[in-house]
Formats: C-alpha cells, structure tokens, sequence
C-alpha cells in the first residue's frame, strides 16, 4: 500500500530525502539503517533513490528506526514559517503559538519590579516554563531560593514550585515558554479579578 498517489510527487521526493537526510544526520551507512528497520539494504538504497515505491508499513518501520514518527516524517511542506504575534494589550503582553503543540505559547513581557521573596505570595500549578532574557537582569524566585537571570541567559523549572519572576536595577524584558499546564495556570491568573494590578507592583507570577 502506498501513502502517496501520482499527484503526490513533491511529498513523495520530500519523504525521501528526509530519510536519507536523518540516516546521514545519525552518521549511519545504508547498511546500518537497513539492519536497523529489518529491511534489505538494496531496498532501502532504491527507496531513497526513488526507485522503489514508497510502502506505508516501511514508512513506519522507517520513521520508527529514525527516531521519528509517520507524521513528521510525511508532513507536507509549510509555507506558514513567519508568524506575527498576538498583542494583548490589556497585560501589555505580545504571544506567539507553538505550532508544533497548540498547547504551548511564547510571551514576551517587559518588567520593571522586582518578584515578591515571600513563597506564599507566589503561584504554584502544573506545568513547566522557560524563560530567556533578552535584555536587563530578571530574577527568579523558587520557594526560598533566589536566581539572577544575566541578558541572553535562560531558566528552566517546574511550575509546580511557588515561583515569581521580576526585574533586578531597572526594567528587564523576558521570553517566557509555557507547556499547556503551565499555560493554563497562567491564564487563569491573568483572568482573575485584579491580575494585572498585582503583577505591576508584585512582578509576573506565571
């Protein structure tokens, strides 16, 4: 059976060179990745030629020996590569979308005060988030510990800890990433009656 038709021929070059393309990437010979998916060495040499027809259970064999799924590896080609962001301008925020997973989001937030030090004024959900400074110095705080974030450093950590982020000597502007859960939890703090007052004096809890 094959995934593509007669009117899939660019799809169809673009699976192939993807597989040869990740099999190089990996440093493997042919002979590795076909020992690799239990397929002949000889068929997987005329399917990245495109002289054998491309067979959905060898795909999946394939993108399973790549490290990779059938999804990425016959995704069509995206002409959707530059995105704006969404102002929101009631947060003064701006966000972008992880297209990759519509649950995650990019925000971009400047802050001039410093977090709140004391954990039970700072918010705890599931989730995790990263943040990238992109000029001045943030700070970070996680339950009792106390982090200086320096321009083009960044930070990981579990929104599952009581955490704040503020500006340290003068304002600082930050990239935050949200999984879905921390995301949410986001969310619903900027929903909440007053959110925006309490981040302007207190500093982001995310």
């Amino acid at each position: 059976m094959s995934p593509v038709t007669q009117n899939d021929d660019e799809l169809d070059s673009l699976v192939r060179k993807r597989i040869r393309a990740l099999r190089v990437a990996q440093g493997w010979s042919l002979e590795e990745l076909a020992g690799r998916a239990h397929i002949g060495q000889s068929t997987l040499s005329r399917i990245e030629n495109g002289r054998r027809r491309l067979a959905l259970d060898q795909l999946v064999t394939l993108a399973r020996a790549l490290d990779t799924s059938l999804d990425q590896l016959v995704e069509t080609a995206s002409d959707d590569v530059v995105t704006s962001p969404t102002i929101d301008a009631a947060h003064g925020l701006m966000r972008w979308a992880v297209k990759g997973d519509p649950g995650m989001s990019v925000v971009r937030q400047r802050m001039t005060e410093p977090p709140p030090d004391n954990p039970a004024r700072m918010r705890a959900h599931p989730g995790r988030e990263w943040l990238v400074v992109l000029s001045g110095t943030a700070v970070l705080m996680l339950g009792h510990r106390r982090f200086r974030v320096e321009t083009d450093q960044a930070a990981e950590f579990p929104t599952m800890l009581p955490h704040a982020i503020g500006a340290e000597g003068g304002p600082c502007e930050i990239l935050g990433i949200f999984d879905r859960d921390a995301r949410r939890g986001h969310q619903r703090e900027e929903d909440r009656p007053g959110g925006e007052e309490r981040r302007a004096s207190n500093g982001s809890r995310s």
